[in-house]
């Protein structure tokens, strides 16, 4: 199934509580509310990239269960960023300071803040320029660095507040190593543990 978008009119609008409410009368659906009022319904992935998305939690829990900094989220997470959207990112990651700093009630819910580091993994779903353009969203409210992963290309994008997206490129027979750099200190990520499955 592809990903399915529909207008939500300004006239009808969505509270946080009402989403929250349909989001739990779904449950068995991804949503996610563009803060222009697109109520996307994202289709469950295929097993490869359910497997690659487990990689990639599994290698940042480890660091992080080691360096303590912060809190792993996987793509079930729904965060109410800062513009008003609603987004679950396939692995993000947030400072022990600003999780602890959040209400029992923001904590329960859907946190009102953006990770700090994001993750997108391109499955056969998606698109790249609907990825990209979430990946900008995400920059626009708080992330401080992220990875669009793409086999399907394939690529890698980064990015980083105030500079040019980087893109690599490079084949799936030698992938690239990528670092964590500043913002998650130690952290290395060998791609092609995650994407030669």
């Amino acid at each position: 199934m592809e990903t399915l978008t529909l207008n939500v009119p300004p006239a009808v609008g969505l509270t946080d509580e009402q989403f929250y409410q349909l989001c739990l009368a779904n449950q068995e659906w991804r949503l996610e509310l563009t803060s222009e009022g697109e109520l996307i319904i994202m289709s469950p992935t295929g097993g490869e990239s359910g497997i690659r998305n487990s990689g990639l939690n599994a290698e940042l829990v480890i660091w992080n269960r080691q360096t303590g900094l912060g809190y792993v989220f996987d793509s079930s997470t729904e965060f109410r960023l800062p513009n008003g959207a609603y987004r679950s990112p396939d692995v993000s990651w947030v400072t022990k300071q600003r999780w602890e700093a959040l209400s029992r009630e923001e904590r329960r819910r859907f946190p009102p803040l953006c990770p700090d580091f994001i993750i997108e993994l391109r499955s056969e779903t998606d698109s790249l320029s609907k990825l990209r353009t979430k990946m900008r969203d995400y920059l626009a409210n708080g992330m401080r660095f992220g990875w669009l992963i793409d086999p399907q290309t394939p690529l890698v994008e980064i990015y980083r507040p105030g500079t040019d997206v980087e893109t690599i490129n490079f084949s799936l027979e030698q992938p690239p190593t990528l670092s964590g750099e500043d913002i998650l200190p130690g952290f290395i990520l060998d791609l092609g543990l995650i994407l030669n499955i």
